[in-house]
């Protein structure tokens, strides 16, 4: 499939703010292929973490107290984001709102980027019971890797959007407007 290039992105956040990120990971698909995937914990302001987020991930202070923080690891994001402003998150509304909140904490530019949402595309292509990530990966057999954890839950959400293309009928990543918006 010629011409479905993406970034998917996900973020896990150390406490309930969306600006709290603790790990982002991208995969990135060129030619939908899966050509890179990977992942950087990241020191939220403060490294101060909830209770219930680290049940969730399993990322402890002691995790990132050394690791670079949001600002540093977005300009690498960036970079790949220069080559191909398209991203696609699961609850994309979330991930989204972790780079805005995240960006407007550190004074950062917003970048134009187009993202599409597996979880609103899923909505609507399929009727399962349940739309998680980790359940659309079970029943398309999408090999899971670690759940949570920000790497390969975007190389899971990468794989999933590559079956809902198929799925729509869609010849470009631009037709699965259904989906999409503006950061």
């Amino acid at each position: 499939m010629q011409g479905i290039n993406f970034i998917a992105i996900d973020f896990e956040t150390a406490t309930a703010r969306r600006a709290s990120v603790c790990e982002a990971g991208i995969c990135v698909v060129r030619d939908a292929e899966i050509v890179e995937t990977r992942s950087w914990l990241v020191r939220p302001q403060g490294n101060l973490y909830s209770y219930w987020n680290t049940q969730i991930h399993g990322i402890r202070p002691c995790d990132t107290a050394h690791s670079p923080e949001f600002p540093d690891v977005w300009a690498e994001i960036a970079g790949y984001l220069e080559r191909c402003p398209v991203l696609v998150a699961h609850n994309a509304a979330f991930d989204m709102g972790c780079i805005r909140h995240s960006l407007e904490l550190y004074g950062l530019e917003k970048p134009d980027v187009t993202y599409y949402c597996t979880l609103r595309a899923a909505r609507r292509l399929y009727r399962f019971g349940c739309n998680s990530l980790d359940y659309l990966c079970g029943q398309f057999r999408i090999p899971c890797g670690r759940h949570h954890r920000a790497g390969d839950d975007a190389e899971m959400c990468a794989r999933l959007f590559l079956i809902e293309m198929q799925d729509a009928g869609a010849g470009g990543v631009e037709e699965m407007n259904c989906c999409g918006g503006l950061l």
